[in-house]
């Protein structure tokens, strides 16, 4: 990839090595000039480099990665001043802060610092989570946020005479997986230092506000923690802090109190500092920095665009992530407000703007409950709510986060409760990466066959809303998927919009977009509308190719499989791990019923590419892949 400067405009070789040692927890005048130098270098890099995601239209999440540069700083000096005592590694439990890692490793050489103004983009080998063996210098995988404290425990088990350095937020604290970590590090005395952002800022809000009572300091004393609450603004004040927990034996945690991207005005304190900060702001800080010439290069970066063209589907697109929020308040746009206070209840997990739940929260208030970054309690909860027949919970979360209610979705089952569960951010399609998908979302189907629960994948914002409708006041447990992309209506061969009119959802049947008789290619979610592309580009060259819609992912319709399986071919196109999704069952559902068609599967298959829409063709899931998989079984 070649690089948009010939040389990286900060220099980076300013950057002063510095050595600390955590038995003087007092700064000398040079080490707080030299510390405040490297901080204010850092930080002024972060801004520049992850500007350009918003440049290119992608996410970046600058704001973390900002503010834990002084303890990063801190960290560095510690370790140089002492290798040996130490594993050379900060790690991080939130992929959030992955622009740190990119930095770090400009920094130590292993990638080159103009490398860093393609962050984000697709095939830069710089994605929005750290990956460990992609991008050079990167040491670890962070994979979802919360989820590093028990593997860092680990490498602290494996290193019993060295110190453990991570980072973490109070926003990862929130997941239950830290309540684990904390009871283990201090039963067994491990050498773990914990430096937490505490900015009271998370994707939805302030915690201070919607999870009351939480308090990062209280909960990691009350596991028996040694905590230690710093300034995080106040150098002296931090490297006190880090110093002593440093130099204690044994876990201990530095809570660090700051606002949120303090010193960037625009977005200071604010939820939005969350992600990438927008080119204006970034120019605009850069400016006061007396770097304001930097931004030019804000102007040669361009978002890249899918330049093919589908037929087959809409030029419009919907989010059916948002329209999922949208058809639960026509369902409850029926109700009296008392009437659905008392028969529905509707939990958040920290991500109402990204899983459509904004919308409910706004116009019912009345059912909506804000809650923090606890996906396993928050979806028990809400079980718990329908555990009366007459009453429903509705919860929501991203798709990376359906492994963790596993458990609990057996209880769910167990105890017959009414959870219509809506899980965003599904398939590669302009996904986060590889933490974000090749998951097993068949998962959810984790039950007997005494009791049957429903996986619905909508192909478009029509279907999603026939589907909420149809499914809300079903008894049991259920679950929507939906992209995090957009996704076009799906139209029929005469121009109109497939899933409107008198089209009806009913759970549990298959919708037979076209009917075929060379085969037929089997798909949902966001790879329908590729795949009705696919199919009307064959059907043009005379291959009478037909399409089915199977928006019920673990129900098999018998008409349909019968029909479909008496062609010559039946291919499953899906963007759901190709090991564990659809494709995998459904050559046995054709088996068991005598049904011998030539099969072939497509699904995602690698790890990803990073950008946007071009996760897709990474996976050679594009129309001409499919039409060539297509061809293939049909000659």
């Amino acid at each position: 990839m070649a690089h948009l400067v010939e040389k990286f405009p900060i220099d980076l070789k300013s950057f002063k090595k510095l050595k600390l040692d955590p038995k003087k927890p007092q700064l000398s005048k040079e080490e707080k000039e030299v510390l405040t130098f490297n901080i204010q270098l850092l930080r002024d890099t972060i801004v520049y480099f992850t500007a350009t995601a918003s440049a290119r239209g992608v996410s970046g999440h600058t704001g973390g990665a900002y503010d834990t540069v002084p303890e990063v700083c801190m960290l560095l000096a510690i370790m140089e001043g002492d290798p040996s005592k130490y594993v050379p590694i900060i790690w991080d439990e939130a992929g959030h802060r992955v622009a740190t890692q990119y930095l770090l490793s400009a920094l130590d050489g292993s990638l080159p610092p103009e490398h860093l103004l393609h962050y984000r983009a697709a095939n830069s080998r710089l994605p929005g989570h750290p990956e460990l063996g992609l991008t050079p210098g990167v040491k670890f995988s962070s994979g979802r946020l919360g989820h590093m404290w028990p593997l860092v425990n680990g490498v602290a088990l494996a290193n019993r005479d060295k110190g453990v350095f991570c980072l973490g937020s109070d926003g990862s604290q929130q997941e239950g997986n830290d309540a684990e970590a904390a009871r283990l590090a201090v039963a067994q005395n491990l050498n773990v230092k914990l430096f937490i952002d505490d900015n009271d800022v998370t994707i939805a809000g302030h915690p201070s506000k919607y999870l009351k009572g939480y308090n990062v300091a209280k909960t990691l004393e009350g596991h028996g923690m040694k905590v230690i609450t710093a300034q995080g603004e106040d150098f002296e004040s931090l490297w006190s802090a880090v110093a002593e927990a440093v130099a204690c034996n044994g876990p201990a945690a530095v809570v660090s109190k700051r606002v949120m991207a303090p010193g960037i005005p625009d977005i200071e304190g604010s939820p939005h500092a969350h992600d990438v900060i927008p080119v204006a702001s970034a120019t605009r800080y850069l400016e006061k920095r007396g770097l304001g010439n930097l931004a030019s290069i804000y102007n040669e970066i361009k978002p890249i665009l899918n330049p093919y063209l589908f037929i087959g589907s809409s030029h419009e697109l919907g989010a059916n992530r948002v329209i999922f929020g949208e058809a639960v308040n026509m369902v409850l746009d029926t109700l009296p407000p008392e009437e659905a206070k008392a028969k529905v209840l509707v939990v958040d997990s920290d991500l109402e703007g990204s899983t459509g739940l904004k919308s409910i929260h706004q116009k019912h208030p009345e059912v909506f409950l804000s809650s923090g970054i606890m996906e396993r309690g928050n979806f028990s909860a809400a079980a718990g709510f329908g555990f009366d027949p007459d009453k429903f919970g509705v919860f929501s979360t991203f798709s990376a986060f359906l492994e963790m209610v596993i458990s609990e979705l057996t209880m769910a089952r167990l105890n017959n409760c009414n959870v219509l569960s809506h899980f965003s951010h599904s398939g590669v399609d302009e996904a986060d990466n590889t933490c974000h998908f090749g998951l097993n979302n068949m998962f959810g189907d984790n039950g007997l066959t005494d009791v049957q629960s429903y996986l619905y994948f909508p192909a478009d914002a029509a279907q999603m809303v026939a589907v909420v409708k149809r499914v809300f006041f079903e008894r049991g447990v259920r679950f929507i998927f939906s992209t995090r992309a957009k996704v076009p209506w799906i139209l029929k061969e005469d121009g109109a919009r497939f899933f409107e009119g008198d089209y009806k959802f009913i759970p549990g049947k298959d919708d037979i977009i076209a009917e075929g008789k060379a085969g037929y290619v089997v798909s949902f979610g966001e790879m329908l509308y590729r795949s009705w592309d696919a199919v009307l580009r064959c059907r043009q060259q005379g291959l009478d190719v037909g399409l089915i819609n199977k928006p019920c992912l673990n129900v098999v319709d018998e008409q349909v499989i019968k029909k479909i399986g008496q062609t010559p071919f039946v291919l499953v196109v899906e963007s759901l791990n190709q090991k564990t999704g659809l494709g995998s069952k459904f050559g046995t559902w054709l088996l068991e019923r005598q049904l011998t068609p030539k099969y072939g599967y497509m699904g995602t298959t690698k790890e990803g590419c990073g950008g946007l829409w071009e996760q897709i063709p990474y996976q050679n899931l594009d129309p001409q892949s499919i039409i060539s998989k297509i061809m293939e079984l049909a000659h």
